[in-house]
């Protein structure tokens, strides 16, 4: 993402109430674009209109226009598989194909620019959004092939998502059947395998790959990829199989990325990476909540209850949220937890906003979304919200109908 116009010489801190111009350049933008754009804001952009027009013989004709819309946003939506981002609203600045009050979806292009207003203002989560979307210096996706015999999930882990990119099936003969049968079942896959990975992954920038799965499936196939690398006289493909980590997975299926990035083997290869680092986080948060020493809280309540206690602050406190809640409708919820991130900051802790689209993120989610490692053990933070509930129940009880 680049960031165009006059405030591309402008610092992030200095953008206050005003817009800014982004022209995406990659998929994983779009990502960002959806993050940072909210409901109430306004986005002028590139925009298709059919429109139809009647001549004076009462016979009617439809055309498709290229024009530029401005809309006050109602809602978007991202498709992560084909990475477009489809922004919806009414329109606010008429012109000569629509009027004011027309409702509209915006398409954004790639290397085609949009403007942003922030109806209530440009946040520190909103600018810390805006700053992620603009770093130059991105680490590479790592590529994974989550794998057991007959399935293969091939994916691409990025700094902020998981995209599963291609899903293999293949029949494999029983162990039943001859052995020939199912060494010739089990080298169809691998075919099959290979060439979906190299067509849905760009291996021409170097980046990591994992091979996981149970038994010795990953194994293999990372021999098989070496094999036919040298039978072709291929050198990218030796290379890969030479720099492919293979460790151990429950199965082959997409919910055990979970475990494999916490595998001491992939935390050594991606130990700077950001994914890697927030699965430290939440692993290290459930350790905690396992000793029920009252070190680790969930839930908004018991959370906001600490940070406001400063027990979320320099020494070991850790604020984690979900990127989800700051999309909130409600503007008050939002500043809520924007003020949460803000005092944690301010006290010295550390506060990780999650994506909803990650393992991690999605275990925090069912966490309610907001977690906190404290720096002193704080008891009974959740009592107010048990006592509200036996109010409500004896209340209830007490009611005469």
């Amino acid at each position: 993402m680049q960031l165009v116009g006059s405030k591309a010489s402008q610092r992030l801190d200095e953008i206050g109430e005003g817009s800014v111009t982004l022209l995406p350049i990659e998929p994983e933008d779009m990502w960002h674009a959806n993050n940072l754009i909210g409901p109430e804001d306004i986005v002028k952009a590139h925009a298709i209109r059919k429109v139809t027009t009647e001549s004076k013989t009462g016979s009617t004709m439809s055309e498709r226009v290229h024009t530029d819309l401005t809309i006050r946003v109602t809602s978007t939506f991202f498709d992560p598989g084909a990475s477009q981002l489809h922004v919806s609203g009414t329109v606010i600045v008429e012109n000569q194909f629509v009027s004011l009050g027309q409702y509209h979806t915006l398409d954004l292009e790639l290397n085609r620019p949009f403007t942003l207003w922030k109806k209530y203002g440009w946040d520190s989560v909103a600018k810390e959004t805006l700053s992620d979307a603009l770093k130059q210096d991105k680490d590479g996706a790592v590529a994974a092939v989550v794998m057991q015999e007959g399935i293969a999930n091939i994916c691409l882990i990025t700094e902020y998502r998981t995209i599963l990119k291609q899903r293999v099936e293949s029949t494999i003969p029983k162990k039943r059947s001859s052995s020939s049968e199912q060494d010739s079942g089990m080298k169809r896959f691998f075919d099959k395998t290979l060439s979906t990975l190299v067509r849905s992954v760009d291996f021409s920038v170097p980046r990591p790959l994992l091979l996981a799965s149970p038994g010795f499936v990953a194994g293999d196939f990372k021999k098989y990829i070496s094999d036919e690398g040298a039978r072709r006289g291929d050198k990218p493909m030796m290379a890969m199989a030479k720099q492919a980590t293979v460790v151990h997975s429950s199965s082959g299926h997409l919910h055990s990325l979970n475990e494999i990035l916490k595998s001491p083997e992939v935390l050594a290869t991606m130990k700077d990476m950001k994914f890697s680092k927030e699965t430290r986080f939440m692993d290290d948060f459930f350790d905690k909540l396992r000793k029920d020493d009252g070190r680790a809280w969930y839930g908004t309540a018991p959370v906001e209850k600490a940070v406001k206690e400063g027990a979320v602050g320099r020494g070991g406190g850790v604020l984690l949220i979900n990127n989800s809640l700051f999309r909130s409708m409600d503007i008050a919820t939002r500043r809520r937890y924007v003020a949460m991130v803000d005092k944690v900051k301010e006290d010295g802790g550390e506060a990780r906003i999650l994506s909803s689209d990650h393992e991690s993120g999605q275990r925090l989610d069912a966490l309610g979304g907001i977690a906190a490692v404290l720096t002193y053990p704080m008891l009974d933070l959740d009592e107010d919200e048990d006592e509200a509930d036996a109010d409500g129940q004896a209340a209830n009880e007490g009611m005469i109908i």
